[in-house]
């Protein structure tokens, strides 16, 4: 079972349902506006190192933009990123794809999701 973080009206998220129900994989949707994950799975992520953090960052969303978190986000620590991202869901990238608590994608690239599950 794949834990997928989205929101509902996000298109990339679904394209990405889309083509997990299209490939057969079986996944719990969670609403990343509901079900922040926490600072602990931020910290997590990071020490898994297949991401880099600012790669958790929905840098295209008008929150990111209006905190000026392209500035600040380089001079931040990994600690204050964390907490940044857990403390609203809109401003992390989607969706996630989580595995055993395995962060194993962060948007949706359709040559990824072939590696991943076909």
């Amino acid at each position: 079972m794949i834990d997928f973080y989205g929101h509902p009206k996000c298109t990339t998220c679904k394209k990405a349902l889309a083509w997990l129900a299209e490939h057969d994989v079986d996944v719990k949707v969670r609403d990343i506006r509901q079900d922040v994950p926490s600072e602990e799975m931020f910290h997590a992520w990071f020490h898994q190192g297949k991401f880099a953090s600012k790669q958790l960052f929905n840098t295209s969303g008008q929150k990111y933009r209006s905190l000026g978190l392209k500035a600040q986000l380089p001079k931040m620590s990994k600690d204050a990123q964390a907490e940044l991202l857990a403390s609203d869901g809109m401003l992390i990238k989607r969706p996630l794809l989580i595995r055993d608590g395995v962060l194993i994608a962060v948007g949706f690239k359709e040559t990824a999701y072939q590696e991943l599950f076909d």
